[in-house]
């Protein structure tokens, strides 16, 4: 009798090597976005693939949107970090502080081999174009959703209505997970990663 036996794919640190093998980007920088629904398990996973990348820097998208800007702040990534890392320099941005609501001093951010991307929108269109490679966190909106409220709590439910509302438009209108070259699924130990749907076959 024959058995079918499912064949794991790539680990993180086996994605590690690939990422670093890519050609650079973004000037001298591999840049790697990191997208999914809000509560996916994008912040875990890019700290853990950093990690396995000898510890690569991490720019989290949550430092560049604010309360008034959750998706419009394409203009702000693209001058602080994107266009200063093209020209090879040290880019600057100021991480923006969720409960003062205002953004806080400069972070400073050196071109390096590879820097992660991390947070919803990562994959969006006027950012792909400096992406090497685009990965979405496979987990379903509701399923990801009911995570991330269960992580901020109550305090948080007026918050989250009116992210979900944001998120759904954000992603109708301008969707990534078409474009990611790969599909990262958490399992009970560990990630498993599969070609994505812009994967060259």
């Amino acid at each position: 009798m024959r058995t079918d036996h499912h064949t794991p794919g790539p680990t993180i640190h086996d994605l590690a090597t690939r990422l670093r093998r890519l050609p650079p980007s973004c000037g001298p920088v591999r840049l790697i976005g990191v997208d999914g629904h809000a509560g996916s398990g994008k912040s875990t996973c890019a700290g853990r693939l950093a990690a396995a990348l000898g510890g690569a820097p991490v720019v989290h998208l949550d430092d560049i949107a604010t309360h008034e800007e959750l998706f419009g702040w394409t203009g702000r990534l693209l001058a602080q970090v994107i266009e200063p890392l093209l020209r090879g320099e040290t880019a600057r941005y100021a991480p923006y502080d969720w409960n003062t609501r205002r953004f806080g001093p400069d972070r400073e951010l050196p071109p390096a081999p590879v820097i992660l991307l991390e947070g919803v929108g990562a994959g969006r269109r006027a950012v792909r174009p400096f992406l090497a490679g685009l990965l979405w966190m496979e987990l379903p909106r509701e399923e990801a959703w009911a995570r991330g409220r269960l992580r901020d709590g109550e305090a948080q439910r007026e918050f989250w209505a009116g992210w979900v509302r944001a998120e759904r438009r954000h992603f109708l209108e301008d969707p990534s997970k078409p474009f990611a070259d790969y599909l990262v699924h958490q399992r009970t130990e560990g990630y498993e990663v599969l070609p994505g749907p812009a994967a060259t076959p």
